[in-house]
């Protein structure tokens, strides 16, 4: 998509990436029987002081239209990650403006910070039988399965763990 900037959100991003998070994982069917994780999403100031939120913007007309959490390990949102890797969680783009390549510029702006960090890797988990088209642009963005990694927080909840190496110091 042309004309789209990713940039760290401010606190007068935070009611905007609230909203769009919880709609985007509600139009994905990823808040259907859960217990207070929308409380979780909509949470950014959180998020935001945990580690990096990042926005994907319209450059024309400054629409938000998608977001991430970027985190390192041993930080309160990191889940997978261990030393040397970067994570990534709450990646969310609008139910309008899907299909326009901003969850690939949010996945692509992560990998680039892991990178600038120094990480050698970033994982991520992903909702087992939910979000196929959130499979293919991890597949496609080079991140493989790392079943290792899989695990459940809640009866039902099945999270699929992924792993893309990053290139080493040149």
């Amino acid at each position: 998509m042309t004309g789209l900037l990713v940039r760290l959100a401010t606190p007068a991003d935070f009611p905007a990436v609230a909203r769009l998070t919880v709609a985007a994982y509600e139009a994905d069917g990823q808040l259907k029987g859960e217990h207070g994780y929308g409380v979780v999403l909509a949470d950014v100031a959180t998020r935001a002081e945990s580690g990096e939120v990042l926005v994907a913007v319209d450059g024309a007309t400054g629409e938000l239209l998608g977001s991430v959490t970027f985190v390192l390990p041993g930080t309160p949102y990191a889940e997978l990650s261990g030393p040397g890797e970067a994570e990534f969680r709450m990646l969310a783009v609008d139910p309008a403006a899907q299909g326009r390549g901003v969850g690939a510029a949010l996945v692509e702006a992560c990998l680039s910070r892991a990178t600038a960090l120094g990480c050698s890797a970033v994982v991520i988990c992903v909702r087992g039988g939910l979000a196929e088209a959130a499979h293919r642009l991890y597949e496609r963005l080079g991140f493989v399965r790392t079943p290792e990694r899989d695990w459940s927080p809640l009866p039902g909840v099945d999270l699929l763990g992924l792993r893309r190496e990053l290139p080493g110091p040149s």
